[in-house]
C-alpha cells in the first residue's frame, strides 16, 4: 500500500509538486495562508475524482456521508423539497467549493445535494480528514473557514429573499456568483458560463421561472446585464451592485488572518 502524505507528517518537508484537484481551494480567500506542507497534504488526500451527469443527486437527505466532495468543474446545488415536491435551492456551488465539507462532523445532511451541469468532484474520505484534525492545525483552520463561508453566505440569502424585490433577488444572485467565479479566474471581462437553467434561477431566488424571466428581460433593458444560453455579462457592474444592494463582504475576499502558527 503507498504511503500517504498524512502517514508521514513526522518526516521531511514534502517535495513541491504540481496540484492537481485541489488547486482551486479557497483561491482568491486565503488559499496563500496554506503552506506547501498542507497543500500536499490535501492534495494528496484525494482518494477518486468522479465524473457525474447532469440533474443527479449526489447525496440524500438522512443518508449517512463517507467522504466529501470538492468541486472541480461544473455547478452543482443544496435543495430542501416541500411536501409538494417544490424544490427551493438553497445554495450553488461553482468550481474550488467543498460542496458537503459540513457533513464530516455531522455525518448527516438534513438537505439533498444534487448536480446541475456535468461535473467533476474530487472525493475526501472522512477518515483523511480525522487525520487532518489530529495533525494539522492549520489546514484544519482552514477547511474550518471554508464551511463558516457556507454559513456566511447562507445568511445572505436569507437576507436576500427576505428583504429585496424579485429584481433586487436576481440581481445580488449575479453579482455573487460573478464575485465567487471571478475569485476562481472564471470571468472574463465582465462575462462567465453559468449553465442551468431559468428554473433553476426561480427556485434559488424563491419566485416562479414566469416571474424569473421578466426580471430578466428587465435587467436586460435597463442595460445592467444578460442571461442567455447559460453566459452571463453583466454589462452595467456598479448599478447592478446598487440594485442588489450587494456588498461582498461576505465572501471574505482576501481569507482569514492568520499569525505564522495559524493559531
Amino acid at each position: 500500500m503507498p504511503t500517504s502524505a498524512i502517514d508521514t507528517l513526522e518526516g521531511d518537508a514534502f517535495v513541491s509538486k504540481p496540484l492537481r484537484h485541489t488547486n482551486m481551494f479557497l483561491k482568491g480567500r486565503g488559499r496563500e495562508a496554506m503552506t506547501p506542507d498542507d497543500m500536499a497534504v490535501l492534495e494528496d488526500s484525494v482518494a477518486d475524482v468522479i465524473a457525474m451527469p447532469a440533474r443527479k443527486i449526489v447525496i440524500r437527505r438522512d443518508e449517512r456521508v463517507r467522504y466529501s466532495s470538492l468541486l472541480l468543474e461544473g455547478v452543482m446545488c443544496r435543495y430542501m423539497d416541500d411536501r409538494q415536491g417544490n424544490r427551493q435551492i438553497v445554495a450553488f456551488h461553482v468550481p474550488g467549493d467543498f460542496v458537503d465539507l459540513h457533513a464530516f462532523p455531522m455525518r448527516y445532511l438534513d438537505h439533498d445535494v444534487a448536480t446541475l451541469t456535468p461535473v467533476r468532484v474530487a472525493t475526501v474520505g472522512h477518515d483523511r480528514l480525522e487525520s487532518i484534525l489530529q495533525h494539522r492545525p492549520r489546514l484544519t483552520r482552514m477547511l474550518w473557514f471554508s464551511t463558516l463561508l457556507d454559513a456566511a453566505m447562507h445568511r445572505e440569502w436569507v437576507f436576500r429573499l427576505g428583504r429585496l424585490e424579485a429584481d433586487g433577488r436576481v440581481a445580488h444572485l449575479f453579482c455573487e456568483l460573478h464575485e465567487r467565479l471571478a475569485m476562481v479566474d472564471l470571468v472574463r471581462d465582465g462575462m462567465f458560463r453559468f449553465p442551468v437553467t431559468q428554473i433553476d434561477l426561480a427556485e434559488a431566488a424563491g419566485i416562479t421561472p414566469v416571474h424569473l424571466n421578466r426580471v430578466l428581460r428587465s435587467l436586460r433593458e435597463r442595460g445592467l446585464m444578460t442571461f442567455r444560453s447559460g453566459e452571463v455579462h453583466i454589462l452595467d457592474p456598479k448599478a447592478l451592485r446598487a440594485l442588489a444592494d450587494f456588498d461582498s463582504g461576505y465572501l471574505f475576499g482576501g481569507g482569514p488572518a492568520m499569525n505564522e502558527k495559524g493559531a
